[in-house]
């Protein structure tokens, strides 16, 4: 037996969503997203869905966005991973802090050092095989 309208109760549900939505703090939320993954809100936050549940035992409201993400990706030219980043206004994505650079300098030489430790193996078997 029902005791009220189920419609009712879900458009309420829905304002009272809609109108926590409204009140964000963006700038707080934008300091806690730059604080757990060094990158700033862009212009495009998309709002997907809004609903009361349970977290660790009481009632909490989760709200779900999708936000555009800016990303700098440095690769060299065997197509190998040398950085990854997201990245904000006031920072430049070629800025590479000094002690990355020197990883990044160190894994460039050790890749020279087995390609041209290949070639000369490359080598000696086709010259081995020219003497056969």
């Amino acid at each position: 037996m029902k005791v009220t309208n189920p419609e009712l109760i879900q458009e309420s549900e829905r304002e009272f969503i809609d109108t926590i939505n409204a009140e964000l703090d963006w700038e707080a939320i934008e300091k806690l997203l730059m604080e757990k993954h060094r990158f700033a809100l862009q212009d495009d936050v998309d709002y997907k869905n809004g609903d009361m549940v349970v977290f660790d035992n009481q009632i909490a409201y989760k709200f779900d966005f999708e936000i555009k993400v800016p990303l700098s990706v440095v690769f060299n030219r065997q197509g190998e991973c040398l950085a990854i980043s997201t990245t904000h206004d006031d920072q430049d994505p070629m800025e590479i802090a000094p002690a990355e650079m020197a990883d990044i300098k160190e894994r460039s030489s050790e890749k020279v050092g087995q390609l041209a430790s290949s070639i000369a193996d490359m080598i000696s078997e086709i010259n081995q095989g020219d003497e056969a």
